[in-house]
């Protein structure tokens, strides 16, 4: 038979970038995506409100935190309005109000180039959202309900080109232990709260922020350039702390453990001890003669229990995102595949050889 050198290195050559690919695309699927990162807020933590021009306010508007203006001087509003907080308005470079003002500023920076997780132009409204980095191409919207399921280390970071509009009654929900203090919203313009609407997060705008008549904010609204502008609001903010998990002790009498798999008992005369393979909680209960000084026999025992580690929250709806294990599967298929091409064209080429 005629050898077809041609043949065998294009076989060869197919099989080699279909393992390349491949192998690729296996790295890509093991890789993880984005997390979100909150960003460092610095002195503007204690801020419920930061403007740049001016801090207007009508009606018994209340804050719990600071009140900072830089590097304009007008504020107005207060009373009636009360703060909790400082007020830190204007003043030389280097004060209260100046480094609160470059705090904003940083954050904005940082929250803006916080890599993208899911692309969300459509109206937030009925959605159920995951931790993530959601942004929109023009201005963002919120009609409804939107509900941010996580855990308490759970980031969110929505970013809008243009503005960010909660439209009246609207509400953002926190479920799964989700925390205020974790929610961020950057703006490309200025935002808008609407009447009777209940938000969310720390607002971190380019130019402006207006919270219409009896809004209320869980979060901060801190505007970069333009002004805060207030009507009968409640603005209440926190800080997040390191979150620990928590360890329940109890005290009972018994010492029956019950459990659905195999359970391993030991006794001696005085000890017995019952693990459950099943369950996080050890019983050890002391009776008879080994009992501990001062205690007495066939006392009520001490049960501790921790509880076992949770996973990842399971979320429905928002964005698919795009890593995931369709990719490994394609990923295997193609190191699959080009091995086999790879194997055939040398068998190919023994055979010719032979003849």
């Amino acid at each position: 038979m005629k050898y077809h050198p041609r043949s065998t290195s294009r076989l060869r050559r197919l099989g080699l970038v279909t393992l390349a690919s491949g192998s690729l695309t296996l790295a890509f699927a093991a890789s993880p995506a984005f997390a979100a990162t909150a960003p460092t807020l610095g002195t503007a933590a204690a801020a419920s409100v930061a403007a740049g021009t001016t801090v207007t306010n009508t009606g018994p508007t209340t804050m719990n935190g600071n009140l900072d203006l830089y590097p304009g001087t007008a504020v107005t509003g207060f009373p009636p309005g009360t703060v909790g907080g400082t007020q830190n308005v204007g003043g030389p470079t280097g004060g209260a109000a100046n480094v609160a003002s470059d705090s904003v500023t940083a954050a904005y920076l940082q929250v803006l180039a916080a890599p993208t997780t899911a692309v969300m132009n459509s109206d937030l409204g009925g959605q159920s959202l995951s931790p993530g980095v959601y942004s929109a191409s023009s201005g963002m919207s919120l009609t409804g309900t939107v509900t941010l399921v996580g855990d308490a280390n759970s980031v969110f970071i929505f970013q809008a080109v243009s503005t960010l509009t909660a439209n009246s009654g609207s509400t953002v929900v926190l479920s799964g232990g989700v925390r205020a203090c974790n929610v961020f919203w950057q703006v490309g313009s200025s935002a808008t709260l609407g009447t009777t609407s209940s938000f969310v997060g720390t607002i971190l705008a380019l130019t402006s922020i207006s919270m219409n008549t009896g809004a209320t904010l869980q979060g901060r609204a801190l505007a970069r350039n333009g002004a805060v502008t207030l009507d009968d609001n409640t603005i209440t903010t926190s800080t997040c702390s390191a979150v620990t998990p928590p360890v329940t002790t109890t005290t009972t009498a018994s010492t029956t453990t019950t459990s659905a798999s195999t359970t391993t008992t030991t006794s001696s005369p005085s000890v017995t001890t019952t693990i459950s393979s099943a369950s996080p909680t050890t019983t050890t209960t002391t009776t008879g003669a080994s009992a501990a000084p001062g205690r007495p026999s066939g006392s009520a025992g001490t049960t501790t229990t921790a509880p076992p580690l949770i996973g990842a929250p399971v979320t429905g709806g928002g964005p698919t995102p795009t890593h995931g294990s369709p990719w490994l599967w394609f990923g295997l298929a193609g190191v699959v595949i080009g091995s086999a091409l790879l194997v055939g064209s040398g068998a190919r080429r023994r055979r010719i050889d032979r003849w």
